[in-house]
């Protein structure tokens, strides 16, 4: 393969990246045509082929090979359903306020962005501020509110569009809310992750699951979070009257070609009136920065619930993966300022840095899928959470974090999260006991069931408390309008467990969260790079993809504008497709070298170009390699390498070699 470009800076490199695949419709903005909203994308065709294909695999990796249970459940969630998992009072960010203008942001992705500014353009740090910036950005998801507002106020942080100072740091739910059913009396919210669908399944898994554990449920679904982005509309500033009128200074052309790229880019156009007027005039129109599909309002989530007994959490298949060896970044290594570096995943397990095996199994697992999808290894880290970025009740957690142009990315979490989940939705039962009721209350018996029935969570298991401490406690019927005394043989009040040879206990939840959407951005700059073109005046874009994921397996070309090479084109491509073998036929007088190019920055890993009715020529996009392979066994050729079975490398020596 030949070298890649360099390119003079990380942005440079991204915009390369981002101008490739809008223009190519991998992915746009949604509702560009009424400028957009910040957050939405759709995908075109060759990045839901991608997305498709991303996702077969995680269900062939995860799914198939693992015996899943897979869901699929409603996007809109009852509100009760998220109360109960905590979601309503604790899925929030930290938010600070532009005190003047309202507008907000996030607080830690202010600081972060003034740490990382500072260690890159500042040259004159001192070695102990450096260490002070590094330490803050190692332990940025540690910070307590108060930690964080007291840093923004420290160094000085304003609002970044207006200056403006900032409200100290508060929380803001991500749910978007909405009601169910005309009457709104119903309160809901769209999911902001899928899992919950499956815990509130968990007694119906279970018991198709023939009503024992070890089990896992999938499911694969969109979810939505409020996610806080700059507004996207344009922002303008005007100074410098004279006689009353403001002078603009962009001509109307000017105005409708900046307005026409608020979608893609962020534009910073400043003019000034010279001082003949006697004026200070500056325009600025401003799009915020975006993070593309990092950071979106709907996304694709692939999570997996791995239901476990608490006090075994070995795993058969461990020592398949427990070989591997890949960076990790311990939680002490991450406080005491060290880098990331290369440990076994078995050796975590055993010295306890990894809480049990299969949390580690899981670990291996995503390594393997991120890897196998063209993710660079080199650039894939996996990072355990500080104390206070993980939940209270959860055992361990890791992420796997992605390098690319925005820095180290979150793509997929793998927590251990206890036995939370399940305890959060165990269902409360109380039983009256009628033949005892009826026999103290006669008459009145109905309304006292009723009465016992209709306690909420908190006044039931109080009750319970006291029955078992006391024999008896007092309790209001409203309908009666008195205080009636309940003995202990009255009632019966438990929560629902599950049991396994006569042992009580709540399975423990190992949950490894793909964050789809991530994984295909940085697997898109991971695949990217440029290179000459033949005569060298040019560079020509390229997506290395694995076959595995390319949108498009193979191309199929005509050399020439010809009737019988056209036919065999034709008669190639109806093989391939019935071999299941995506491609693209492409019979326009366009010179073949502009084809092939077309097609590299597609990512078709294999184009086939028709010279004779009788041979063909394979090429493989990134060697540039041709072979020449007969009609007949051209699609079983391209199947071999598209399906994984052999390498280029494998069927370059079994076929002669062609010479462009």
């Amino acid at each position: 393969m030949e070298a890649a470009t360099e390119f003079p800076n990380k942005e440079a490199f991204r915009q390369a990246v981002v101008n490739t695949l809008e223009r190519r419709l991998f992915y746009i903005p949604s509702f560009k045509i009424y400028r957009g909203v910040a957050g939405l994308y759709d995908y075109g065709p060759p990045g839901c082929a991608v997305k498709s294909n991303v996702l077969a695999f995680w269900r062939q990796h995860f799914v198939l090979e693992e015996n899943m249970l897979e869901v699929d459940c409603p996007c809109v969630t009852p509100e009760v359903v998220l109360k109960a998992s905590g979601h309503v009072d604790k899925f929030t960010d930290l938010m600070v306020k532009d005190e003047k203008t309202g507008t907000c942001y996030r607080a830690d992705h202010l600081l972060k962005d003034f740490c990382k500014d500072k260690l890159e353009k500042d040259t004159n740090l001192a070695a102990k501020k450096i260490a002070e910036l590094k330490h803050i950005l190692a332990v940025l998801d540690d910070l307590s509110p108060e930690e964080l507002g007291a840093k923004i106020k420290e160094y000085g942080i304003t609002a970044p569009d207006t200056k403006n100072p900032l409200s100290a740091p508060y929380p803001f739910n991500l749910m978007f809310q909405t009601s169910i059913g005309p009457s709104g009396l119903s309160p809901g919210y769209m999911r902001p992750e899928t899992a919950q669908g499956i815990f509130v399944n968990f007694k119906d898994l279970y018991y198709y699951n023939g009503n024992k554990l070890p089990f896992a449920a999938a499911q694969i679904g969109q979810a939505f979070r409020n996610e806080v982005s700059n507004p996207s509309l344009t922002t303008i500033w005007l100074s410098g009257f004279q006689d009353g009128h403001v002078w603009l200074l962009m001509s109307v052309e000017v105005v409708v070609f900046l307005l026409l790229l608020i979608s893609v880019f962020e534009v910073t156009f400043t003019l000034s009136r010279k001082k003949e007027y006697g004026l200070n005039i500056k325009e600025k129109l401003q799009i915020s920065p975006r993070q593309g599909l990092l950071r979106v309002r709907e996304f694709t989530l692939a999570e997996i619930e791995h239901f476990v007994d608490p006090d075994d959490k070995s795993h058969p298949k461990f020592s398949e993966v427990a070989k591997l060896e890949f960076l990790m970044f311990p939680r002490e290594d991450q406080v005491s300022g060290k880098s990331a570096r290369r440990i076994g995943i078995g050796e975590a397990v055993s010295q306890g840095i990894v809480n049990n095996a299969t949390l580690g199994f899981f670990i291996g697992r995503v390594y393997l899928f991120l890897t196998h999808l063209g993710i660079d290894k080199e650039r894939l880290r996996f990072r355990q959470h500080l104390a206070n970025e993980m939940a209270h009740y959860a055992a361990d957690c890791w992420d796997a974090e992605i390098e690319c142009s925005y820095g180290w990315i979150e793509c997929v979490g793998i927590a251990d999260r206890s036995a939370y989940d399940l305890r959060a939705h165990t269902k409360l039962v109380i039983a009256p006991v009628k033949k005892e009721l009826g026999l103290a209350f006669k008459g009145n018996q109905k309304m006292v069931v009723e009465a016992l029935e209709a306690m909420e969570e908190k006044e039931a298991m109080e009750m319970k408390a006291t029955l078992e401490s006391k024999g008896e406690a007092e309790f209001r019927v409203c309908t009666l309008g008195k205080d009636v005394i309940i003995k202990k043989n009255m009632v019966t009040i438990s929560k629902e467990t599950k049991k396994e040879h006569q042992r009580v206990f709540t399975p423990s939840v190992i949950e490894p969260s793909f964050g789809i959407g991530r994984i295909i951005y940085c697997l898109y700059e991971h695949s990217f790079y440029t290179r000459a073109s033949k005569d060298g005046d040019e560079q020509l874009n390229v997506f290395r993809f694995p076959p595995l994921v390319a949108p498009i397996k193979c191309t199929v070309f005509p050399l020439v504008q010809n009737q019988k090479y056209e036919e065999v084109a034709k008669h190639i491509a109806k093989s391939l497709t019935a071999a299941g073998i995506s491609c693209k036929i492409d019979i326009t007088g366009t010179s073949i070298g502009k084809r092939y190019a077309r097609t590299d920055e597609l990512g078709v890993p294999l184009a086939i170009t028709v010279d004779s009715t009788s041979s063909v020529t394979i090429r493989e996009r990134d060697s540039k390699q041709q072979i020449r392979v007969s009609i007949e066994g051209v699609a079983s050729v391209v199947k071999e390498v598209t399906d994984g079975l052999s390498t280029w490398g494998d069927v370059l020596w079994k076929y002669p070699t062609h010479s462009s």
